[in-house]
């Protein structure tokens, strides 16, 4: 085994995630069709290998520690970029199904060429904007759990994520350690688009001293169909 996926896999078990020699396999052939697409495509500022490992695949994982991704249940990753945390969670727990969801065409084209070469499956990879699909009848509500590490605020975020989860199911937004003051602020739009924080979860990522902190929101009514609203606004006057 390589120094690298002897990183992988006792960083992995830090987290409680048992690695088999095929998902060894499959992460390896991510990190090199990563750094060969961002040659071309901006996918990743991230291009040490060790950093790869530790700051993308690891930290991606670290969803499991927050939430139970065991049995087949149905996820969406909205910002998904180039695949970040959906690809890593279905690597490591292959039963659930998946729909990577991206407003840039040429990142969903490196996604469906990476499912099919690492042999994913029941893996869909949508081009949309998070507000055009989140209206869509066949994917609003039908989700359960949303997951992103995109970067915007927790209140657009809420409004990107929240109309695609199922009543019952759940929101999960990784953020950095400081989330007190964004929890406050997005405190309304959560509970208007029909969500509820029921946790903060801080990780630390293995070999890293990255801090995360998980925010956990439960679905516990039917978002307004008003929401989410036409692209641009969220993000301009959102709900506070």
């Amino acid at each position: 085994m390589s120094d690298l996926e002897n990183l992988l896999v006792e960083s992995s078990k830090k987290i409680n995630i048992s690695l088999s020699e095929n998902q060894i396999d499959q992460f390896m052939q991510y990190k090199k069709m990563l750094l060969e697409w961002n040659e071309k495509v901006n996918l990743t500022a991230i291009t040490d290998e060790k950093e790869i490992i530790l700051k993308h695949f690891v930290d991606c994982l670290a969803i499991s520690l927050g939430v139970d991704l065991n049995g087949d249940k149905r996820i969406i990753d909205v910002g998904t970029g180039a695949g970040f945390p959906g690809i890593p969670i279905k690597i490591a727990f292959p039963q659930i199904k998946i729909t990577l969801l991206d407003s840039l065409n040429k990142r969903i084209l490196f996604l469906k060429e990476l499912v099919e070469d690492i042999g994913l499956e029941n893996v869909e990879c949508i081009h949309a904007r998070a507000e055009d699909a989140g209206a869509d009848k066949t994917m609003r509500e039908g989700f359960d759990f949303c997951i992103s590490r995109a970067v915007a605020n927790l209140a657009v975020l809420s409004e990107y994520c929240i109309p695609f989860v199922r009543v019952g199911g759940s929101f999960i937004s990784m953020k950095g350690p400081e989330v007190a003051e964004e929890l406050i602020s997005a405190k309304k739009a959560i509970g208007i688009l029909g969500g509820e924080v029921i946790d903060v979860k801080e990780v630390n990522i293995p070999e890293t001293d990255i801090m995360h902190s998980l925010i956990l929101i439960k679905k516990v009514k039917p978002t307004p169909t008003k929401y989410p609203r036409k692209a641009g606004k969220v993000k301009k006057e959102p709900i506070v």
